[in-house]
């Protein structure tokens, strides 16, 4: 299992960088959970997420119960909507998995404070306890002809 910490708590929004909180609001209905939805069937969605060294992937909203697999070796900070960040220390093959309610939802961002490149895989559920939110064509995997 990672190594994970807490950095503030919840109700820390004072703490986090210039313009987060807005960036927070507007995105926080965003199904885009990764970069790339790279396969999609009526059962589940795989989402790849690639954070460079230094970046951080915008807000987005989980409602579906799903998991995510780390393929490298990195440091994420992570921005949540009650205003805790927390620090995890991932390697290749750590995964969690995470489940939610009716009615019960995740808002954050994914920050890569380390010196690698972070890439995950996300599978969401989509026959969970929520109804699936849209997701924009243009995040879907194109493949060229």
């Amino acid at each position: 299992m990672a190594a994970y910490k807490t950095i503030a708590p919840a109700g820390s929004h004072a703490q986090w960088p210039a313009g987060m909180v807005e960036e927070m609001r507007e995105n926080a209905m965003s199904p885009i959970v990764g970069s790339t939805l790279v396969s999609e069937t009526d059962k589940v969605r795989v989402w790849h997420l690639h954070v460079p060294a230094g970046k951080r992937c915008t807000f987005h909203r989980h409602v579906l119960d799903y998991f995510w697999t780390c393929h490298s070796h990195g440091t994420a900070r992570g921005y949540f909507e009650d205003g805790s960040i927390t620090e995890t220390v991932h390697f290749p093959g750590d995964t969690r998995h995470l489940t939610y309610g009716k009615g019960e939802h995740l808002v954050h961002s994914v920050e890569n404070v380390g010196t690698t490149d972070l890439l995950f895989t996300t599978v969401e559920y989509k026959q969970s306890a929520n109804a699936p939110l849209p997701v924009p064509d243009a995040v879907r995997l194109m493949v060229a002809a």
